[in-house]
């Protein structure tokens, strides 16, 4: 991973402490951070389109393929159909750059799940990078945990 890149992905990081600490301490829903995160990665990839939860890969639903059976009856072959938290991407082409999925600290959910599902992206949408983000919700100091898959 080169500094740059998570140079970028810090500094977004950074606005959303900055800015939305307020965000963090209620222990607002994900989605909702999400969002405001998705907000300052635009400006530090310019040329580039966020997106939060989008389903589409061309204009087909966007699936994958090697986890319908974590999620779907074993005789599901039509993969599973997927909504990552934030993409770094161009629109209706191949070109997908990074996939992003948070966890909120307050979360009960185990991550392994979500880090299955970052390693998918990789493997069978061909994103360059991915980004499980743990952020600390709460009254303690806002903060991250980033593992890159």
């Amino acid at each position: 991973m080169s500094n740059g890149f998570e140079h970028s992905v810090q500094v977004a990081l950074e606005r959303l402490f900055d800015r939305d600490a307020e965000l963090l301490r209620n222990d607002v829903n994900e989605r909702t951070i999400t969002h405001k995160l998705a907000e300052y990665l635009e400006s530090e990839f310019p040329g580039w389109n966020v997106d939060c939860e989008y389903n589409r890969n061309h204009d087909r639903t966007k699936k994958l393929w090697s986890l319908r059976d974590k999620v779907a009856p074993i005789d599901n072959t039509n993969g599973i159909s997927v909504f990552p938290d934030i993409i770094v991407h161009k629109r209706m082409t191949d070109e997908n750059l990074l996939v992003i999925e948070v966890k909120k600290s307050s979360s009960r959910e185990p991550s392994d799940f979500d880090k299955q599902k970052l390693l998918a992206f990789k493997e069978e949408l061909h994103y360059q990078h991915a980004l499980f983000l743990q952020i600390t919700t709460g009254n303690n100091k806002p903060d991250a945990k980033l593992e890159w898959m």
